[in-house]
């Protein structure tokens, strides 16, 4: 099979979120450092795509269909040189809808919940399919005007 462990499939917004996006901020994404890089002092570095060497942005997002309030806030990474800037809230509110440009899903397992067997229990495995957000920017959304009646 040519799609290996990883793999970012592509997908269109409306797809990943069909009743819209809302962005509520923008940050860098971290590397992890160890314990010993603290120690020594070493100053945090922010994460770069693995594809592109661009800095990686976290950009938190409320998904409007989500059927659960644990799934409704989502994270989309972008590549990008400088910090993505959401688009301008919808006048007296704090609501930012967004559009995802070029956006990839990547499936995981998120084995967290997944408990292992001890002293003669069976193995029981809550695990589920995660998915891994990534975009290759983000706009403000376009509404279209109704038609005037004639």
């Amino acid at each position: 099979m040519a799609i290996s462990g990883g793999s970012r499939l592509p997908a269109t917004h409306d797809f990943v979120f069909p009743r819209g996006a809302l962005v509520m901020g923008v940050e860098p994404v971290l590397r992890f450092q160890s314990a010993e890089e603290r120690a020594k002092g070493l100053p945090v570095q922010q994460e770069t795509d693995k594809e592109t060497g661009l800095l990686v942005w976290s950009v938190l997002v409320i998904d409007q269909a989500a059927e659960r309030k644990t799934d409704a806030v989502v994270t989309v990474k972008i590549a990008a040189p400088h910090q993505p800037v959401p688009p301008e809230a919808i006048p007296g509110t704090d609501v930012r809808p967004v559009v995802f440009d070029g956006l990839t899903v990547t499936p995981w397992i998120d084995d967290k919940a997944c408990r292992g067997s001890h002293g003669g229990e069976r193995h029981r495995c809550r695990a589920k399919l995660g998915y891994s957000l990534r975009a290759s920017g983000m706009k403000p959304v376009v509404v279209k005007s109704a038609a005037k009646a004639a």
